[in-house]
């Protein structure tokens, strides 16, 4: 990995986020929905995850299975889920609706008594071997809203994992899109060689106090380009940001 200077970025800086440079690696070349759904089945098992779904949040009009973009769901849920219209109840999108933060789905809150509906959706997805989550919400400056939620029984998520799997879901998620829904080119001198440093740096899991170290600026600086980079790859957080700065190659790890 180099910054965009053409510096060596040291190992130890980004440890926690191999696996995520790995995923990107594998699936930057994939050119169908179909491989990139086996690369991400076969990355994300290593945390644990089973299943996963990468759908957009239907507007009260819309059916939840008419905005499913990819899926690796047991068979029977996806059809009860869809059938109850589920999403309607569930505790995990409501929070998605509400946050631009990654979550476990033990997060999502709901009241047993009050709101049963939602206990339903929890308690049947146990029979499908999904009792426990991760979930990344995905809003786009247009208002549109999606998220990335995967689950396993035996998960393995410690703290230094969760950026890593944010990258990764966020990347996958990009990837998809521009797959299905091809966006413009960008021209490689988009961003200014400050935006793609501190890009860089943000990939390898460094604060903004940490990058403004390391370049000899101020941490409001680094600030100052990251939201200038968001603004100009029309990201709504960093980790979109990095992601599509890495899908148009305007950065490298």
């Amino acid at each position: 990995m180099e910054t965009p200077l053409g510096e060596p970025v040291p190992h130890q800086c980004y440890a926690h986020a191999t696996e995520a440079f790995d995923f990107i690696g594998s699936i930057e070349n994939l050119t169908s929905s179909e491989d990139i759904m086996t690369a991400i089945a076969k990355s994300f098992a290593i945390f644990g995850f089973e299943n996963f779904i990468i759908t957009g949040l239907p507007n009260p009009r819309e059916r939840f299975e008419k905005v499913v973009i990819l899926k690796k769901w047991p068979i029977g849920w996806f059809d009860i889920y869809a059938k109850e219209d589920y999403v309607r109840a569930d505790p995990v999108i409501r929070l998605c609706r509400n946050t631009v933060q990654p979550f476990e789905w033990s997060e999502a809150p709901y009241n047993r008594d009050r709101e049963p509906r939602a206990a339903e959706v929890m308690h049947r997805a146990r029979d499908f071997r999904m009792p426990d989550g991760f979930c990344l919400p995905i809003h786009g400056i247009s208002g549109y809203e999606a998220c990335f939620s995967m689950s396993g029984v035996d998960l393995d998520l410690p703290p230094r994992a969760k950026p890593a799997l944010h990258l990764m879901s966020m990347y996958a998620f990009e990837r998809v899109r521009q797959i299905l829904d091809p966006l413009p080119c960008r021209k490689v001198d988009l961003l200014t060689p400050r935006e793609r440093e501190a890009l860089v740096w943000a990939a390898a899991g460094k604060s903004a106090a940490d990058t403004g170290d390391i370049l000899g600026i101020t941490e409001r600086t680094v600030t100052a380009h990251i939201v200038s980079a968001c603004q100009k790859l029309e990201a709504t957080n960093k980790t979109q940001a990095v992601a599509r700065a890495l899908q148009y190659k305007l950065i490298q790890v």
